[in-house]
C-alpha cells in the first residue's frame, strides 16, 4: 500500500498512519462540501417519492378514464413498484461494479424517458409497460443515493445525515399531492401529472454530472490515483488539516461481469451475515408493506367513503405533509436514542394508527388525526431503517445489500395493491387488514432485535462480523 497527504510516494510509512476512508470519515461538515451532495442525492430521492406517491392519485383517475375495476386499478402501482424491485436490485449491484457516480445519472434520465412516453399511452396496457420502465430506471436511485452520500458523510454525522436525507421522501409525496390537486380540473388531468416531474428530472441529470465519485468505493476498485484526488480536495475545501494516509490494497477481484453480477452479489451479502441480511429484509419488506399498502390506496379510500377527489387528495396529502416534522424528529432522535430503537418502537406505533384510523373511518375528524398521527410515526420509522440498513455492510456491499432489500420490499409491495384492492380489502374489511399487517411489522422488529446490530457511530468498515458477535452478545 501507498502512503502520502497529496502523492503516492513513501511507501515504508508507519502503520499507524490512517486510511484514505478514514481521512474522509472524520472530516468536517461543510454544507458546500458535503451538504452539495446531500441535496442533490435528496432530489433524485424526492423523485422517487413523487413517483410512488403518484400511483395513488393516478388510480381513480385512470380507473374512470379507461374504466377498471377495483382490482384493475391495482395494476397502476404494481406495475411501477415491480419496475422500481427489478431497478433496485440491477442499479446495487451496477454501482456497486461501474461506481456511485455513473448510476447516479443514468437512473434519473431511463425514468425521464420513460414517463414522458407514459403520459403519452393511448391505451391501459402500454401505459403499463412504460410504468414498468420509468420504475426500472427511477428504483435504482434510492440504493445508489444512500451508498453515495454515506461514504461522503463524516462518521460522527452520518446516522443523522442519512436518516436527514429522508426528509425529501414526504416533501416528495406533499409535493405531487399538491400538484395532483391543482391538475384536477385539467382536461386529461393524469397525463399532465405524469409530465410534471420530467424537465426538473432533465436538470438534476445535468446538475449530478458535477459531483465526484465515492473515495471509499474507488478505493476498494485500486483506483488510488483517483481516490487521492477526490480525498485531496476534500480535504482542502473542508479546512480539514493535512495529514498523511494510506491507500490500502484492493482484494483480488475475480467476480464476473454482466447477467451474473446481480447474482453474486445476493450470495456475497447472504455469506456476509444470514442474521444481518434476513433482518434487513424483513423489516424492509414489512414496514414498506404497511407504507405502500396506505400511501397507494389512501386516496381511493377516502372516496370510496364519500369524499370528492379534491377532499381525498388533500386527506393523503395531510399524511405526507405531517410526515416532514416526523423526519425531523428522527433526525433528532436516531444518535441519542439509536437506530434499533427507534425502529422497534415507531414502526409498531405507526401500524396500530391506521388501524385506529379504520375503527374511526366514519368521524372525519378523527380518521384525519389517526391519518396524521401514521404519516408522522411512519416517517420516524423509515428515515433511520434506510440508514441502518445502509449502515450493516461494508462499502463493497453496501449499495447491493441495500439494493436488494428495497428490492424485496418493492417486489412484495408491487403486488400488495392488487391483494389489498381485490382480497385484503373487501374480504377482511379494514381494520383486520391493517391489524395483520401490524402483526408482520411486530414479528419483523423482534427478529431485528435478535440478529442485528446497533451501527450508531461505528465505522463505514470496521470489523463487522466482530462487531456483529459483540453486539449480539451483549443482548
Amino acid at each position: 500500500m501507498k502512503t502520502g497527504a497529496n502523492t503516492g510516494a513513501n511507501t515504508g510509512a508507519k502503520t499507524s498512519a490512517k486510511t484514505g476512508d478514514q481521512i474522509v470519515q472524520e472530516l468536517p461538515w461543510k454544507w458546500r462540501v458535503q451538504g452539495r451532495i446531500f441535496v442533490i442525492g435528496g432530489l433524485g430521492y424526492l423523485f422517487d417519492a413523487y413517483d410512488i406517491a403518484l400511483n395513488g392519485f393516478l388510480m381513480p383517475l385512470l380507473g374512470d378514464h379507461f374504466d377498471l375495476t377495483i382490482g384493475q386499478r391495482g395494476y397502476v402501482a404494481t406495475a411501477n413498484l415491480v419496475g422500481m424491485a427489478v431497478g433496485a436490485i440491477a442499479w446495487g449491484a451496477v454501482a456497486d461494479r461501474i461506481g456511485r457516480k455513473r448510476a447516479f445519472s443514468v437512473t434519473l434520465l431511463i425514468f425521464a424517458l420513460f414517463s414522458v412516453l407514459g403520459a403519452l399511452s393511448p391505451t391501459y396496457e402500454i401505459f403499463l409497460a412504460l410504468r414498468f420502465l420509468a420504475g426500472v430506471g427511477l428504483g435504482g436511485c434510492i440504493p445508489v443515493d444512500y451508498a453515495l452520500v454515506g461514504e461522503f458523510s463524516p462518521r460522527k454525522y452520518r446516522g443523522r445525515v442519512l436518516t436527514a436525507l429522508d426528509v425529501w421522501w414526504p416533501v416528495g409525496v406533499t409535493l405531487c399531492g399538491l400538484v395532483s390537486t391543482a391538475m384536477l380540473s385539467l382536461d386529461g388531468n393524469w397525463r399532465w401529472m405524469l409530465s410534471t416531474m420530467v424537465l426538473p428530472a432533465l436538470l438534476l441529470f445535468w446538475v449530478r454530472r458535477g459531483v465526484p465519485e465515492s473515495p471509499v468505493y474507488l478505493s476498494r476498485k485500486g483506483r488510488e490515483a483517483e481516490a487521492r484526488a477526490v480525498i485531496d480536495d476534500l480535504v482542502a475545501r473542508t479546512g480539514a488539516p493535512v495529514e498523511p494516509y494510506v491507500i490500502p490494497s484492493p482484494p483480488a477481484d475475480e467476480r464476473s461481469r454482466g447477467l451474473r453480477a446481480a447474482a453474486e452479489q445476493l450470495v456475497r451479502i447472504w455469506r456476509f451475515s444470514p442474521r444481518v441480511t434476513s433482518a434487513s429484509w424483513l423489516l424492509f419488506a414489512t414496514v414498506m408493506l404497511v407504507y405502500y399498502a396506505a400511501l397507494s390506496w389512501m386516496p381511493s379510500i377516502l372516496r370510496e367513503e364519500g369524499l370528492g377527489e379534491t377532499a381525498a387528495f388533500m386527506g393523503t396529502t395531510l399524511m405526507s405533509g405531517v410526515g416532514i416534522a416526523g423526519v425531523l424528529v428522527s433526525t433528532a432522535l436516531v444518535d441519542l436514542v439509536g437506530h434499533k430503537w427507534l425502529i422497534g418502537v415507531s414502526a409498531p406505533l405507526a401500524t396500530l394508527a391506521l388501524v385506529v384510523f379504520a375503527l374511526v373511518l366514519k368521524a372525519p375528524t378523527g380518521s384525519l388525526v389517526a391519518i396524521a398521527a401514521f404519516g408522522f410515526l411512519v416517517q420516524l420509522t423509515i428515515p433511520v431503517l434506510y440508514a441502518y440498513v445502509a449502515e450493516l455492510y461494508p462499502t463493497s456491499l453496501r449499495a447491493s445489500g441495500f439494493g436488494w432489500a428495497s428490492s424485496v420490499s418493492r417486489a412484495l409491495t408491487g403486488f400488495a395493491p392488487l391483494l389489498f384492492g381485490s382480497v385484503l380489502w373487501p374480504v377482511l374489511g379494514l381494520p383486520v387488514t391493517f391489524a395483520v399487517l401490524g402483526a408482520a411489522v411486530l414479528g419483523a422488529v423482534a427478529w431485528m432485535a435478535f440478529a442485528a446490530p446497533e451501527t450508531r457511530g461505528r465505522a463505514l468498515d470496521a470489523d463487522l462480523d466482530a462487531d456483529l458477535d459483540a453486539d449480539l452478545d451483549r443482548g
